[in-house]
């Protein structure tokens, strides 16, 4: 299926990089769902200039409940069924070395909470999918991760944990899901110039991360929204499973 035949979900797809993906998505024709948990003002800007491709709907991606009455109200919007989904929320954090908490001082319910943002939202819109996928068979799931599982040169314990576990997930669905023509994936990242999450990053590190990678740049969620475009296009159709690291290479999968 083309992407400008496509309904896709972008979870968080609001603000930060979510906002470029959905961006990238209205660009080449798709419709978008935009779910957003804050970021209303965004939302209804968005709403309003798109009128034709967005709907948007404000849940807690946590909540299993809300996240099944937003696909059922998505399918009543556009009268046809989301196709793809995009896990891109992020539970609120910031990429902070020296704030972030220490292996001594960290505890479970902050790594549970970034459990929660991460794999538990993922499974929700996933369940919520698939009788509408599996009748189509056809479905595209991309998961949002990030390098710093395969390169954790700052040890942000509760997110990597998070994402190394939705990685994991990740792979094991696409071997379930296959079956039914869903292809499940994962795109990778690493510091994105620059996001909500980023801004309290110096400009050092930015610095010192564009010096480190062959092309000379930090990637900027534009970037990295584009390279998701391939998992959505019929060109990726017989790939599934897969973490493709998008960080100007930085990190080498």
């Amino acid at each position: 299926m083309e992407i400008r035949d496509q309904i896709v979900l972008v979870t968080g797809g609001a603000r930060g990089l979510g906002l470029a993906i959905t961006h990238a998505l209205i660009r080449e024709g798709a419709r978008v769902v935009v779910n957003y948990f804050s970021s209303e003002a965004s939302a209804q800007q968005l709403m309003q200039k798109y009128a034709d491709q967005v709907f948007i709907y404000k849940a807690d991606i946590t909540d299993a409940e809300q996240v099944k009455t937003m696909f059922t109200q998505a399918k009543t919007h556009f009268g046809h069924a989301i196709t793809s989904v995009i896990n891109n929320a992020l539970l609120s954090f910031q990429f902070n070395g020296d704030a972030r908490p220490k292996v001594e001082t960290l505890s479970w319910n902050t790594m549970q909470q970034q459990l929660d943002s991460a794999v538990k939202a993922a499974l929700n819109t996933t369940q919520a999918a698939l009788d509408d996928m599996k009748a189509a068979y056809f479905g595209r799931i991309v998961n949002i991760g990030t390098n710093l599982v395969q390169n954790p040169v700052v040890p942000y314990h509760d997110y990597t944990a998070a994402k190394a576990a939705l990685l994991a997930f990740t792979r094991t669905t696409s071997h379930d899901l296959g079956q039914y023509g869903i292809n499940v994936n994962m795109l990778s990242g690493g510091l994105l110039r620059k996001t909500d999450a980023s801004s309290a990053t110096p400009d050092q590190v930015f610095d010192l991360i564009a010096a480190s990678t062959p092309l000379q740049e930090v990637t900027t969620p534009e970037q990295f929204a584009d390279a998701i475009l391939m998992f959505l296009s019929p060109w990726s159709r017989a790939v599934t499973g897969q973490n493709l690291i998008v960080d100007g290479g930085l990190v080498k999968g």
